[in-house]
Order: C-alpha cells, then structure tokens, then sequence
C-alpha cells in the first residue's frame, strides 16, 4: 500500500495504539510490520482470528501470555556454546513454565476458538529441562540440590564462616579500645573490623578498605587470616562447581533449540493476535463481510480516533455507482467522511475489527490512495494546487478497478473554472478505469456532474440552519449547501460584512448553473424513485429553451432578464401565462428556486415547495425558471414523487387498494412568507 496515504489516512496511529496492547518484544515487532494484505484468504483468516480473540476477552479470559522477558538475547546466544548464567536460565525456566500454561489454556478452547487455538499445537513446553531448571535454578541461584558435590561444599563453607565469626567476635573485645565500633562487616568478601587510623598499630593485619572520611580502616585481624585462607579455597571450589552445573544445563538447553523458536514464534502470534482483540475492544469492533470484489458499505461506522465524539457514518460505494461526491459546509465532516471510509478500507485488510454496524461490508483493493489536505510544501516549493497534481499524477499511474481513490476539496487551489473542468476530466478518466471514488467539493458544476452521470451520485454532510451547526451525518442522494454566510456569522464575521457579501450575491442574481444545481439536487432524487441513481432531467442540461425575448439560450447560460420585477406571470414567447403546478421558479426573498405546488389563489398567493418545505408567496415575489413542461416531458408524470414523502406515497397506495385502519396521512402546515 502507498506509505503517503497509509500516514494520510492515519493507519499509523492505529497501528501504535495496536502496539501498546502488545505485552512481548516479539509480539511487539508483529504489530509494528503489520501492513494491509490484498489476498482475501490472508484478510479472513486475519479477522476470524482477531474475532475469536476479542470473544475470548469478551467472555472475561485472562489469557496466559508471556512477556518473554530475557528470551530474545537467549535466542541470539542460542547454538554459539555460550554458558548462560543463573538469571538466564531462569528467565528460560520461567518462559518454559508459560508455555506450558498456554498450550493448557487453549487446549481448553478448542471450540470456542478454533482457529487461535491451533497456533499451540507447535508449542512446545519441554518437561524435563523445565523440571532439570526448576531442581537446579531458584530465584536466579543455583540450589543445593543442582549436585552432591555443590552441598559438600558449601556445608564446608558454612563452617568455615562459623569458625571465623566466631574468632573475630573473640577480637572485638582483645581490641575494643582501638575500635571505631562493636561491630564485625565484610569487605571484598572477608571478615574485618572497624578500626580507628591513629590506633591501627595496635591491632595487627590487612586493611581492606576505609570510611568516606578516612578516619576508619577496615581491618581482617591476622589472627584468622588463616582461617580466611581455607574459606576462600572453598569459594574457589564452590565457583567451579557452579561452572560445571552452568555449563551442564546450557548444553541440555542448547538440544532443545529448535523447540525454543516454535515457541517464541507461537507466543509472538498469541500475543499480537490478543492485542487486536484488545484494540477491537476498545471501540466495540466487529468484523465486516469481506467480498472479493471492490465494494464499500459501511453501517454506523464511527472513526475509532474521535472516540465518543465520533458520529456514525453510513455510505455505500460499490453497487449503483462508483463515484460518491460528498458537498456540504466547512467544518461539516466532509474530510472525516473520507478519512473514515479509507481508514476502515485498510484496517479490514489488516485484519482488525471495526467500530461499526451490522451489514457492514467491504471489498478488496489493491491500491487505496488519499489526496486529503493541502499538500503544501515550503522545502519542495509545492503550491496546493501542485500538491493536488503532484498527488494525482501518481494516483492516475496505478489506478485501476481495484481501487479506491479519496479525493478532498476538488478543484481547489487554483481557476476555479480551469480546476473544475481538470477535477471532472480526472473524475471521467477513473470512471472508465472502474476505479471507485469518494471525492469532497463545493463547486456546483461537479454537483452537476455527479447528478448527471450513471455511475455517480452526490451526497452531502447535513447542517442544522437553525443552531448554525453542522449534525455530521451524511445524506446520500442530494448535494449540499456550503452555507459559507450562515459559518461565518457563526465564527463571528462582522454583519455588515456578511450583509454586504449577501447583497452583492443578490446584485449578480440567479446564475444558469446554479439554478440547474438546484433543480437536479432537490428534485432529482424524486425523477429516480428516490434510488439515488441520476434522473432523466439532469441529462437535458444543453437542451435550448425560449428565452422572455423569444431567442434560443443554453440551459447553461447566465439569465439576462428571469431577474427582472415583472413576476405576476411568466412570459412564454410572446404570451404571459400564470404559474403552474411544477413549474420551477426562482424566489426573490430566498434567493433560490423551488417548486409549485399550488397555483394563484384569488389573493396570488402561491404555494411553493422549497426542498421539503411547503411555503406560501404572492406571485410578485416570484418569476419563472423552467416550465413544468420542460422539466417533466410527456405530460403524464406524477408530481406526488416531488412533493409528497415516501412514507406517505406508501400509506396513499395502500389506502387505494384496501381499507387501512389506524393509517394516516400527515401533510406538515405551509410555511407564510414574511
């Protein structure tokens, strides 16, 4: 996988969480080399282990794992004819003893988890070395009973330190006069008394060391350097004993080497296959259905770095379209939309569960790249707009079918004009590749282009008008509004300057291309059943009408006279003609377009649905846009699929067919125009 977007994506951040559940240096070294694998087999075997790890924990196991303190420098040594020391035949004795307990605790959960369970079958706990260390070895020394010859001898020394004990205790009172203290130390390994430098004369022997002050020697009396003497011979004999027993028990370890390397490999395994089911419990994971084919569905999926602030996201990319292209505000979640959906790409391929719903599903990729931020590079002396190149460039030389692009902020950085006529090129050539792509953008031409093509379909991160704040939930089927006013009201702009930026987009008036945005992304779910797939109306945008003039224009030309203040009927060649039902209009108050819904009462008021809301205006506040006969060719389409809901064109059905008790309809209160 591609390293920029394995840091892009943050995978490394999960992956150093993965670590710190690890409680071995091995099992460590596994989780750090973890990488995302492109073969299904690899991918499912990875997850049914890392599930079987999590139930176990689920179920309140306290799994057995060894930290394997000390093995990796015995295993470094191991075969060299090193003589290894007590400490580290001990830490083997103790290694050996785990071992032995992990081979019981799984045999004990052959059914519960059978896949982790077999990775003991290679264990190996060797009885009898472990039983020769534990006889010979305890807390890091050799015991008595490693041989015959080592308790003989140190019986002797025993004595030999009785003996000395006793004779220097004898001195202490012969010398007590020239004593520092009534007391009997060792230095250097031999007896000594404390004596006072201006009287040591008077008490004959070795100085074997002195105070820090100087005004106190440390003196073996020559009264039992003889005794001394024989203790230190049997020291000598006690130190070859214990060379021979060392060198004893490092040649039966030694026989057992290869044993040692199954049994740190299959601890290592235990230990990371128990990490990723600790990190699965951290955020609640479950593991996803994989498919063999490049697919994403994720249900309340929740970004495992945001924690509790993380809000569920359910898409879909994969099925009735290959492009997804996300619109909406800043600070909206857009990015984190993306982030999520790459994210959970490259964990479910590493085999760790993820913090989402059932009917999650994911396919396989063989490359995964991420365009997200703005690349820009003082060292490199990129441009954001280069940095986006830079970044596609690449993307572009290794896209293919099995590959999901993430693309942040299209267009951005440069012309806007140029930037999205490049942005759509790009979007055409990775739809003919059958790469699958969710990509972010404020711009209403590739809205349009999403709306318009088969195998796109917009989307758009919700955001609550009233309280001036994004909810973070995504809306599949729709485009969004930057609310870029509404925000910066919200972060404090001066009004005045919000004012005026709101008059000067009221001055320039309805543009062509932001009215047929309009239209596609409010009505064009309902031309396609509310499927999400594009409508027949969005693939008329060249289509030429009568302009007020009588003149042919361009669906995307700019309006030069929809604008003006004669908005009690529409002008149609040269004939004026009232409102009717599904003609789209433009709004003056609103400064957007919406729909009839009711014609001109006597007071001419009409009724106009603007999105999901039923208003009321008089008909000078509005003019005509396009004619319902240009937006719905062939005069028999049904208008309840633009203004009534799904669940009420439901309820209308049944009620048509048969008598429904207790079912009723409720059509919400139109809204008056101020």
């Amino acid at each position: 996988m591609n390293q920029r977007t394995l840091t892009t994506l943050e995978f490394y951040k999960i992956k150093a969480m993965l670590v710190e559940y690890t409680v071995s240096d091995a099992g460590k070294a596994l989780a750090e080399r973890l990488e995302p694998s492109t073969r299904l087999g690899q991918v499912k075997a990875w997850l049914n282990e890392t599930e079987e790890a999590a139930a176990l924990l689920a179920a309140g196991a306290s799994v057995p794992l060894s930290a394997m303190e000390g093995i990796e420098p015995f295993m470094a040594l191991l075969g060299k004819g090193k003589i290894y020391t007590e400490q580290e035949l001990g830490h083997l004795a103790a290694w050996l003893t785990a071992v032995a307990q992990m081979k019981r605790y799984m045999d004990g959960k052959r059914t519960a988890a059978p896949t982790v369970s077999a990775y003991a079958d290679s264990m190996r706990d060797c009885p009898e070395l472990a039983k020769e260390l534990a006889r010979c070895i305890r807390h890091g020394r050799i015991t008595d009973q490693a041989s015959p010859e080592l308790a003989d001898i140190r019986r002797h020394i025993a004595a030999a330190e009785d003996r000395i004990e006793r004779r220097i205790n004898q001195l202490l009172s012969k010398y007590k006069n020239a004593l520092q203290e009534q007391l009997v130390s060792k230095r250097n390994g031999r007896f000594v008394i404390p004596v006072k430098r201006e009287l040591r004369r008077q008490v004959p022997g070795t100085v074997w060391d002195e105070s820090a002050s100087g005004q106190t020697l440390f003196v073996e009396p020559a009264d039992v350097s003889d005794l001394q003497g024989e203790l230190q011979l049997w020291k000598s004999e006690e130190e070859r004993e214990r060379t021979q027993i060392l060198s004893r028990l490092s040649d039966f370890a030694e026989t057992h080497g290869e044993e040692f390397r199954w049994n740190v490999e299959a601890m290592a395994t235990f230990d990371f296959i128990f990490a990723r089911g600790k990190l699965a419990r951290t955020y609640n994971g479950i593991a996803p259905a994989v498919v063999d084919r490049p697919y994403v569905r994720l249900t309340e999926a929740r970004h495992p770095l945001l924690g509790e602030k993380a809000v569920p996201l359910t898409v879909e990319i994969g099925a009735h379209w290959r492009q997804l292209i996300i619109t909406g505000p800043n600070t909206g979640g857009k990015t984190v939309a993306l982030k999520t959906i790459g994210l959970f790409a490259l964990m479910c391929q590493s085999g760790l569960l993820l913090p989402a719903g059932k009917g999650t599903e994911l396919g396989m990729f063989e490359t995964i790249l991420a365009d997200v931020g703005d690349g820009q590079s003082i060292e490199q002396s990129l441009s954001t707009f280069s940095a986006h190149m830079d970044c596609l460039s690449g993307m572009l030389r290794s896209a293919n079918g099995r590959s999901l692009l993430l693309l942040d902020e299209l267009a951005a950085g440069t012309d806007p004009g140029e930037g999205i006529a490049l942005s759509i090129a790009v979007l055409e050539e990775l739809l003919e590749r059958g790469s699958l792509v969710a990509a972010t953008t404020h711009f209403n031409e590739i809205k349009r282009f999403a709306a318009a093509t088969a195998a796109c379909t917009n989307a758009r991160m919700a955001f609550d008008p009233e309280t001036l704040k994004p909810t973070y939930t995504l809306e599949v089927g729709e485009a969004g509004d930057s609310y870029a006013f509404a925000i910066a009201r919200r972060f404090g702009l001066p009004e005045r300057v919000v004012q005026r930026a709101e008059q000067r987009v009221g001055q320039e008036g309805p543009k062509r291309s932001e009215i047929e945005a309009e239209a596609e992304t409010g009505i064009g779910a309902a031309h396609s059943g509310e499927s999400g797939k594009p409508s027949a109306m969005t693939e008329r945008k060249k289509r030429q009408r009568p302009s007020k003039s009588g003149n042919s224009t361009s669906i995307n030309d700019q309006s030069s006279g929809e604008e003006s203040e004669q908005p009690e009927a529409a002008v149609v060649g040269n004939k004026k003609r009232p409102f009717e039902i599904g003609d789209c209009v433009w709004i003056y108050p609103l400064k957007r377009t919406g729909i009839v819904y009711r014609a001109a009462d006597e007071r001419g008021d009409i009724i106009v649905q603007v999105q999901k809301t039923k208003m009321s205006f008089n008909r000078k506040r509005l003019s005509l846009y396009i004619p319902s006969a240009e937006l719905y060719p062939g005069g028999d389409y049904d208008l309840d699929i633009v203004f009534e809901s799904k669940e009420n064109r439901k309820k209308r059905k049944l009620m048509g067919r048969k008598y429904a008790p207790g079912v009723t309809i409720v059509t919400p209160a139109e809204e008056k125009d101020s």
